[in-house]
């Protein structure tokens, strides 16, 4: 009985001891925790403190540094302003310098002007003096004297001017013929460039240079009776296995080089043989005009040319201007002319006529004085053309008034054939280069107030000032402007000069 209660009483008494060693142990933990985590707050606060000092250090430093580059640029700002101060100030210094130079210059240029003023006051009182003293020595006015210094100096004037033209005319006609031809090597040497001398020059080629000595034959009687046969002139020099045959003359140029062909192919070369290839060569040629001249006018549709015509219009087909066959160019004119004339309603057959033959004085202008239209209008004319036929052709290039509605409507056929890209080998910025200098000439005299080139060069249109041009002197000035173009151009045919001198009143009815 006792064993079992002191059993229990040794369990109890375990039991209790069990629970104050556990209340001692948590009791010990828990002091040891709370120890650990008063020492961990410990060291936060104490960090926290450290990092609340270095960043408070850190802003003390920002601020400083802060405060310097402001210091600095306030610095800055003031030297800037110093700076513009010192040259606001000198350019004030100069302003007020200035205005002391330019209040001294118009004062010298005030007292000048007075002392002008009254040396002109001087001046008129002595003019009016003299003027006085002048009308009481000659008991006349000044507006009597003057008229009739007038009219002393315009008899004299008249007188001198009527015994000087008589002496020009007089001298005119004396030396007409001897000008003439003076003219006429003038305007030979003058249009003697490189494009000429290529179009009047034909090549020849030899089988060997030998042949040469054959055709100038002993002491040159071959090459003689060739030129004297021909009309033409021969060259032979040191270029190899060719002649140059010269001459202005299209057709006879081509009738010895066919002649020189054949002599050349046959070997036979003597003065008898020359002139019975020549022979057999210029009837040739003359064969091949005719057909040339019958089918560009059964090309065009202008039937029943007189043979003459016919002859002459072949003749073209050797001529060239700048590059472009007469022939193919009236050919087309023509063409171009019945195209307008039938659309604004005009003579076609008339039109058509007058393109064909507009440049057919172009075959013997060589031979005759004077513009080509005006000698192909002569030749229309002896050969009875209608009037419509022979105002166009002469009035191509303006050269007389238009007497009917064909006549310009040739003129602009022939323009837009000779102007059409690629007709003729002068090239565009040559062609405004001529234009530009003539219009510069023009321009170089005093008075002229603008000039115009017209007609593809070959006409200039001075406008003058009336004020300061008159009538006499628009006819020097147009002797003036063509002697210097003939000076100081080179050009083809001929260049008319037309002064125009215009006075205008206008008023206006209110």
């Amino acid at each position: 009985m006792n064993d079992p209660l002191v059993v229990a009483m040794v369990a109890l008494l375990a039991i209790v001891v069990g629970f104050a060693a556990g209340f001692f142990a948590r009791s010990l933990w828990a002091s040891q925790a709370i120890r650990v985590a008063h020492d961990k707050s410990a060291r936060i606060v104490a960090e926290a403190r450290a990092q609340q000092k270095e960043l408070i250090l850190q802003a003390k430093n920002e601020q400083v540094r802060m405060q310097r580059e402001v210091e600095e640029e306030a610095r800055a700002k003031r030297a800037d302003l110093s700076t513009l101060e010192r040259r606001l100030l000198q350019r004030d210094e100069q302003l007020d310098q200035r205005t002391d130079m330019l209040e001294e210059r118009d004062r010298k240029l005030i007292h000048r002007d007075r002392e002008l003023d009254q040396q002109r006051e001087e001046l008129t009182r002595g003019r009016l003096e003299q003027i006085q003293a002048l009308e009481r020595v000659s008991q006349l006015s000044q507006d009597d004297a003057k008229q009739l210094l007038l009219v002393q100096v315009r008899a004299e004037a008249e007188h001198d001017g009527v015994r000087l033209a008589r002496a020009i005319e007089r001298k005119a006609k004396e030396e007409a013929e001897e000008k003439a031809r003076d003219v006429v090597v003038t305007a030979i040497q003058r249009v003697m460039v490189d494009h000429a001398a290529e179009m009047t020059v034909s090549v020849v080629p030899l089988p060997s240079d030998e042949m040469k000595g054959r055709i100038i034959g002993r002491e040159g009687r071959n090459i003689r009776a060739l030129e004297q046969a021909t009309g033409i002139d021969l060259i032979i020099d040191d270029t190899p296995e060719s002649v140059l045959i010269s001459g202005f003359d299209p057709v006879r140029r081509e009738v010895a080089r066919i002649a020189l062909t054949k002599l050349i192919q046959d070997g036979r070369i003597h003065p008898g043989r020359i002139e019975e290839v020549v022979s057999k060569s210029r009837a040739e040629v003359d064969l091949v005009i005719r057909q040339a001249g019958e089918a560009a006018a059964y090309d065009t549709g202008v039937p029943g040319l007189p043979p003459e015509i016919i002859k002459l219009l072949g003749r073209l087909k050797y001529r060239t201007s700048y590059g472009q066959n007469v022939l193919k160019h009236v050919v087309e004119t023509a063409r171009l002319a019945a195209v307008i004339a039938g659309e604004i309603g005009a003579d076609v057959q008339v039109a058509k006529m007058g393109g064909l033959l507009h440049d057919i004085g172009k075959a013997v202008d060589h031979e005759m004085e004077g513009p080509h239209a005006a000698i192909g209008a002569q030749i229309a004319q002896r050969h009875g053309l209608s009037m419509k036929v022979v105002n166009g052709i002469a009035a191509h290039h303006q050269e007389v008034e238009y007497a009917c509605i064909e006549a310009p409507i040739v003129q602009i056929a022939d323009a837009i054939s000779a102007s059409r890209p690629g007709a003729r080998g002068e090239s565009a910025d040559t062609y405004v280069k001529r234009l530009e200098e003539l219009q510069a000439i023009a321009n170089s005299f005093e008075g002229v107030e603008k000039s115009f080139a017209v007609q593809a060069g070959r006409e200039v249109r001075i406008l003058v000032r009336p004020e300061e041009i008159d009538d006499l002197a628009s006819m020097r000035l147009a002797r003036d402007i063509v002697r210097k173009i003939e000076e100081s151009l080179t050009y083809p045919g001929q260049i008319k000069v037309t002064v125009i001198r215009e006075t205008r009143a206008v008023e206006y009815a209110k």
